[in-house]
C-alpha cells in the first residue's frame, strides 16, 4: 500500500516541470537498457554528438518530440563515463526519470520550493549545473534535483531563494557544460539529502534497488508523464 506521504505527492496540484507535452504521441519512452540493440556498443557514446544522434534516432523512430524514462531502469550508458565505476558501469540504476527535450527548455519548480543548494558538478558524466529545491507536503520534508541545467539560469540562484509552483528558474543545458549528455534534464525525488548539498546520487549499484528505491521515489508522482503510465513496449529498435 502506498505511504501517506506518497498519496500525498500523487494527489498534489503539481504544475508542469517543462511546458512540452509529456503523453504520446509528442512524448515516448526510450530504452537505455542492453536490451536496445542501439546501444550495442555503448563505449561509441563517448562520443557526445554520437550519443545525440543515436537519441534523435529513437525519437525518430516513434514519431516523437520528447523522450521520457529511466526510473530504476538499469542501463548500460554509464559505461561512457569512468564517472560511475568505470568499464564494468558499477553504478547502473537510475534513480530519477530523464526528459529529452532542446537545450534551453525552460524548468519550472512543480510545488512551492526554497532553493536547498546549488552546484556545478563539472566533469564527464556528471550532472553538470545542478540544484536541488526543498518542499514541504503532508508535513514531510523532502527534495526535487535538476541536472544537467544550462550555466547562466544556474548562476542566478542562491540558497533560500523562495520559488512558487510553475515558476521558471533554470533551463536544460547543453553539452558540455550540461555534464557532456545530449540535452535532457534529470529529474529526481528525494526524501533525505544525507547531509549533501548540490548533488545526490543519481545511478546506483543494481544490489541496492531497494535502499536507493525507498530514498528517491517514483518521479512521476509529480511529473505526471502518461507516456510513463500508458502500456505499451519501450523503444528497442
Amino acid at each position: 500500500m502506498p505511504t501517506p506521504f506518497l498519496r500525498a505527492l500523487a494527489q498534489a496540484p503539481a504544475a508542469p516541470v517543462l511546458p512540452v507535452a509529456l503523453g504520446a504521441p509528442g512524448a515516448a519512452r526510450l530504452d537505455f537498457t542492453a536490451a536496445n540493440p542501439r546501444l550495442a556498443r555503448p563505449e561509441a557514446l563517448r562520443d557526445t554528438a554520437a550519443f545525440a544522434q543515436v537519441v534523435q534516432q529513437m525519437l525518430a523512430d516513434q514519431h516523437a518530440a520528447t523522450g521520457l524514462g529511466g526510473y530504476l531502469e538499469n542501463r548500460v550508458i554509464y559505461r561512457r563515463s569512468p564517472h560511475f565505476g568505470g568499464p564494468g558501469a558499477a553504478r547502473s540504476l537510475h534513480l530519477g526519470v530523464d526528459v529529452w527535450v532542446p537545450a534551453g527548455t525552460p524548468v519550472a519548480a512543480p510545488l512551492p520550493a526554497v532553493v536547498h543548494s546549488v552546484a556545478d558538478n563539472a566533469g564527464f558524466g556528471d550532472y553538470g549545473p545542478t540544484v536541488v529545491l526543498a518542499h514541504a507536503l503532508a508535513g514531510t520534508a523532502f527534495y526535487s534535483l535538476y541536472g544537467h541545467l544550462g550555466r547562466a539560469d544556474w548562476l542566478r540562484l542562491r540558497p533560500d531563494q523562495a520559488l512558487a509552483a510553475g515558476e521558471t528558474f533554470a533551463a536544460v543545458g547543453p553539452y558540455p557544460e550540461n555534464g557532456d549528455w545530449p540535452p535532457h534534464l534529470h529529474f529526481q525525488l528525494i526524501t533525505d539529502m544525507q547531509g549533501r548539498r548540490g548533488d545526490f546520487p543519481g545511478v546506483a549499484r543494481v544490489e541496492e534497488r531497494d535502499y536507493w528505491a525507498a530514498l528517491c521515489p517514483d518521479p512521476n508522482l509529480l511529473l505526471r508523464a502518461p507516456a510513463l503510465t500508458a502500456p505499451g513496449p519501450l523503444n528497442r529498435t
